[in-house]
């Protein structure tokens, strides 16, 4: 009973802890700034060209920048298409990983510890050094202004073969042995054993992917042209310019919210997932 009673005990707050819980404050107030401006930037009905939109006090809140925003940009098409590019990927992701961390987790072949390192080399490259030798790839194979073209770059994951590995040598060997034994094949093994097993380091590596790409920029720029084939990022980008023209701030916080709105609802519903999925998958 009394160990139990230890167990519940409520921290005690020390000088040294409040004065770590008013710098983390501090820090997460200066973090939110922007996007405690933007929220009220895009609820105040501001004046074309009125400097008072800094101002971090709401006033006479309204929705009709939001209003606007869908009705003046395509942001039904560029919801579709950066959902379409996130979804496909993580699709082949999901299984180029999970066959690749697989093989270099547990099978034998001469060469597997240089292939491995060499897929780790990735992980080294700025993602701009790639643009020209793939952009001239996609050209060679009809795919430019595709949302194919978008995608095929990163079917491959350095980052989630090395993921997958770890996750799977983690993993008892015990279970794969019994599966075998009731005869399993490969397929059925990692199918039905290894799936449910590495579900943790799947989704934590779900969320690195689809935040990632929701967010691209560069990339889809360079190799879309067709103003139905653009993603949120491009659309954004292209909304943005004519009405930073009018000096339209609110418009502008309204737009920037529809795009980076999606993810930031979808963390704060399931932070708590998304933090143990993580825990679990060992990533720091």
């Amino acid at each position: 009973m009394a160990a139990a009673t230890m167990g519940t005990e409520p921290l005690r707050l020390t000088p040294g802890r409040l004065v770590l819980i008013v710098l983390l404050c501090g820090v997460a107030l200066v973090w939110a700034t922007p996007l405690i401006w933007m929220i009220v930037a895009s609820a105040k009905d501001i004046p074309y060209g009125d400097q008072t939109a800094a101002s971090l006090v709401p006033s006479a809140p309204t929705v009709q920048h939001f209003l606007d925003a869908w009705d003046q940009g395509a942001f039904p098409t560029w919801y579709l298409n950066t959902v379409l590019m996130c979804g496909g990927i993580l699709a082949v992701q999901i299984v180029t990983i999970m066959l690749a961390g697989y093989a270099f987790a547990r099978m034998e072949f001469k060469g597997k510890t240089a292939l491995f390192y060499a897929f780790l080399l990735q992980l080294t490259l700025a993602p701009a050094v790639l643009i020209v030798p793939n952009t001239a790839m996609l050209v060679k194979l009809d795919l430019y202004d595709t949302l194919a073209g978008v995608m095929a770059p990163y079917f491959a994951s350095a980052f989630g073969v090395f993921l997958m590995r770890q996750t799977f040598k983690t993993i008892p060997r015990d279970f794969e042995d019994a599966a075998i034994i009731d005869g399993a094949n490969l397929w059925q093994l990692i199918r039905y054993v290894l799936f449910p097993l590495a579900r943790p380091g799947l989704i934590a590596f779900s969320i690195v992917s689809v935040t990632s790409h929701w967010n691209e920029f560069l990339w889809p720029l360079m190799v879309t042209d067709s103003p139905g084939n653009m993603v949120l990022t491009v659309g954004l980008t292209s909304f943005v310019r004519s009405a930073e023209q009018a000096a339209d701030w609110g418009l502008v916080a309204a737009s920037t919210l529809l795009v980076a709105g999606p993810l930031l609802v979808v963390f704060a519903l399931f932070q708590r997932q998304f933090v143990n999925s993580f825990l679990f998958s060992g990533v720091k």
